[in-house]
């Protein structure tokens, strides 16, 4: 058994109870609504991007008497999301909610063509096809995180726990992707230093954001070859690296959202606050504080990333700790490298960690 912080036994009941209270708050809003989120493929309890950020809708909509509501596309494509949006438009929605990058090229097309309704985009800049150009409506607010700065949380936190033999699996090196594993890397070195220990660190993109048996033998293989902790930066693709947690008892950190409900596995989760972000920009819109045209970085600075400490499963590494790194993070003492032109950190300088970096072909 180990020591340090328990995960609540009974967060599988309370996760259950959430998910039954927001399938009745939908249904009993009915079809119209002036807060309308579309979601991806997934559903609004997926754990993750949908959960985290309708849940920041119903916070601020059951707050202040706001109806507010939910779409889901019928398939994963942008002829779907754009049916969905406008659907969103005929039921009377104020503000339109987004979740994810996959919504940057529909918004991109279909922000200039509804002026009168407000978007929230979270964690994604509108931009067409390319990539040759992006463009934040007067009408829309694109919402970024710091994700290095939360990777830097979670490599420091592991360093701290005790873990010196560590792994970065990602999913295809895309910015937010190689941002978390360039910060997992500086955490770790700079506890590494502060300790004065040596630290190994296996990198690599696994291409894929999908479950994949590929990607449970190379994350068990690391395993085998003395990783203690992956930090898996997948999507799906972390089910696969849990899994071979699983199996060899390891450990892994998860990604986006607080992942500890899918396995005693996972020590802690690298976290966008989703639900922060969600909330507040809801609430600006209501209160008259809504800027369209631009863009808001989530970070430090305002608890826009983060660890789960309350749910985390650490040994050694304190709350204490934790407060106190974040608040040099947060006041900008520690800025964390965060370039994406090379992705294969052989532009990172490090002291006391040495990557090893895997390409597969």
């Amino acid at each position: 058994m180990r020591s340090g912080h328990k995960r609540n036994k009974g967060f599988k009941l309370f996760s259950l109870l959430i998910i039954l209270s927001v399938m009745l708050s939908a249904c009993a809003s009915g079809e119209k609504a002036e807060v309308i989120m579309v979601t991806d493929l997934g559903t609004i309890y997926d754990g993750s991007f949908n959960q985290g950020t309708y849940e920041g809708i119903k916070k601020y909509a059951e707050e202040a008497g706001i109806s507010y509501n939910f779409y889901q596309p019928e398939e994963s494509n942008e002829e779907s999301y754009l049916k969905t949006i406008k659907k969103a438009v005929k039921q009377g929605a104020k503000m339109i909610v987004l979740p994810g990058e996959i919504f940057d090229e529909v918004l991109f097309d279909v922000q200039d063509q509804y002026p009168d309704i407000s978007f929230l985009l979270i964690d994604g800049i509108p931009h067409n096809k390319d990539f040759s150009k992006e463009a934040v409506a007067a009408n829309t607010r694109a919402v970024v995180f710091a994700e290095e700065q939360a990777g830097f949380l979670a490599g420091y936190a592991a360093v701290r726990d005790g873990y010196t033999s560590l792994g970065f699996l990602g999913g295809n090196p895309q910015d937010p992707v190689i941002k978390y594993g360039y910060g997992f890397i500086q955490g770790a070195d700079y506890a590494a230093i502060e300790l004065g220990v040596s630290v190994n660190i296996n990198y690599c993109y696994g291409m894929t954001f999908t479950e994949s048996e590929d990607m449970k033998n190379l994350a068990a293989s690391w395993y085998d070859q003395g990783t203690q902790v992956i930090f898996a930066c997948g999507g799906a693709m972390n089910r696969s690296v849990i899994k071979a947690a699983e199996e060899k008892e390891g450990y892994v950190i998860g990604v986006d959202v607080d992942q500890g409900m899918e396995s005693d596995r996972v020590i802690t989760s690298a976290m966008k606050e989703l639900t922060n972000a969600t909330y507040q920009g809801v609430k600006d819109f209501y209160e008259g504080n809504f800027k369209g045209g631009e863009i808001v970085s989530m970070s430090a600075l305002n608890e826009g990333v983060g660890l789960p400490m309350e749910s985390s499963m650490f040994k050694n590494f304190s709350q204490d700790t934790y407060n106190a790194i974040y608040g040099q993070l947060a006041e900008g003492k520690i800025e964390p490298y965060a370039s994406t032109a090379f992705g294969n950190t052989f532009d990172l300088t490090l002291i006391n960690t040495t990557v090893t970096y895997l390409e597969l072909n």
